[in-house]
């Protein structure tokens, strides 16, 4: 340990190697040399090496640094000095601290050096190189300039062909965006026309026959040798306005699709009275269908009505026809809204009876409607008429025909008939099919 800061105090002592001033004197390469004063290491070790210790041994190496000096640090943009002192400081005496930045400056000095007479003959020799470098610079000057002006000629033809062609690509993607919302015009006319058009053919094609129609056209097909019973006439009948009723619908579903994505334009507003117009006859003479075929149970127009329901995206109109034309007058038959002179007493709120006589309305008159609506893949399971058109209007008729049916203030009534609404939930339940 002594032996190293001996040498690290001659080295300190050592003044900085010289450099040769006049590097135009002489292209040689500088010889370095210590001054006479200072005192070579070599004279300072003893001839015989001493036996080495166990400290020295398993200490760090004699050229290297301690672990708290990290000489990376100096390099770090964010370095500051005095914070890296006073940190320090607290651990490492002041006199350790100086001694080994004087030794890293050293070492520091001695790269330098080294690095300056690594390149120096190069850069001696530099001036002796460089010979008429004007001339040189003059004549690479000509052809430079010559392919300047080429290269700003290229440059220029090339930037007028791409603006002529991003003008040529913008009026295309125009010219296409019109095209395409005429198209769209165009094809949204046609279809007005044709849904108009299908419209006018409805009257032509009658839903139901009275009898006197129905014996005309039979004593006219058994005249022609093809006798058709009445009813057969009039489901053929009901079920071909059925499907053109379907195919209407279809059409109006393709002119909304087409009104959806011609939004705010002139045409579409000037048609806009038409599409109504349209959509109304459309609605009505469906309705007409859809009643004629519930009446006559018609499973064939009800299934194509229903399917035009859906494809226009109105199956509340569906059940609220189902409601009012079948459920409501079966409902006011069973549970009259106005009640009866002598129905004050228990048996005027209790529904047992009502549920009962209920349930046979439903298998009887409703039941072939809902097994119709929840056939499988038949496109149909957005009608929910058992819940939107049966039970809706039985709890009305209860609500106005009997109000006091779930009353707190009658609990033996009220809990006979909490069960029995159970009872009928489960029998709704019971007849939809999964």
């Amino acid at each position: 340990i002594n032996l190293r800061k001996r040498q690290r105090d001659q080295n300190l002592a050592a003044p900085s190697l010289p450099l040769r001033s006049d590097l135009r004197s002489s292209s040689s390469r500088p010889q370095l040399t210590l001054p006479s004063n200072s005192t070579p290491m070599a004279d300072t070790i003893p001839s015989q090496t001493p036996p080495r210790s166990a400290t020295d041994l398993f200490s760090e190496p004699l050229d290297g640094h301690p672990l708290w000096f990290k000489p990376n640090l100096f390099l770090s943009p964010n370095f500051d000095s005095e914070s890296y002192i006073s940190e320090l400081r607290t651990f490492v005496p002041f006199d350790n601290l100086r001694s080994e930045l004087q030794s890293h400056l050293a070492s520091l000095n001695h790269e330098l050096i080294d690095l300056i007479n690594r390149d120096y003959a190069d850069f001696v020799n530099l001036s002796t190189k460089l010979v008429d470098v004007d001339a040189a610079v003059v004549r690479m000057r000509a052809p430079l300039l010559e392919l300047r002006e080429k290269i700003e000629g290229f440059r220029g033809s090339v930037e007028g062909s791409l603006v002529s062609l991003r003008n040529g690509l913008k009026q295309r993607s125009e010219a296409a965006a019109a095209r395409e919302v005429l198209e769209l015009l165009l094809d949204t006319f046609h279809v007005v026309s044709k849904v108009e058009k299908l419209i006018k053919e409805l009257p032509s094609v009658p839903a139901d026959l009275s009898n006197g129609d129905a014996n005309l056209i039979g004593k006219n097909a058994l005249s022609n040798g093809n006798y058709v019973p009445p009813t057969e006439n009039g489901a053929n009948l009901r079920e071909t306005q059925s499907m053109l009723l379907e195919r209407i619908a279809s059409e109006m579903n393709r002119l909304k699709f087409y009104i959806a994505h011609a939004q705010n334009l002139p045409f579409i507003d000037n048609m806009e009275k038409r599409i109504q117009s349209a959509s109304q006859l459309l609605d009505a003479s469906l309705g007409h269908c859809f009643v004629n075929g519930l009446e006559n149970h018609d499973d064939n127009a009800i299934y194509n009505c229903l399917r035009a329901y859906a494809a226009i995206d109105n199956t509340k109109s569906a059940e609220e026809i189902f409601r009012t034309t079948i459920v409501a007058p079966l409902m006011h038959k069973i549970i009259p809204h106005e009640p009866s002179a002598g129905g004050a007493g228990v048996s005027s709120v209790i529904l047992e009876t009502d549920y009962l006589q209920i349930k046979q309305c439903i298998q009887k008159n409703c039941k072939f409607l809902l097994d119709i609506a929840s056939e499988e893949n038949s496109g149909l399971h957005v009608f929910n008429f058992l819940s939107n058109s049966i039970l809706k209007e039985v709890l009305s008729s209860i609500q106005k025909g009997k109000p006091g049916a779930f009353s707190p203030g009658r609990p033996l009534e009220f809990l006979r008939n909490y069960k029995s609404s159970l009872d009928f939930l489960a029998y709704l339940e019971g007849t939809r099919t999964t």
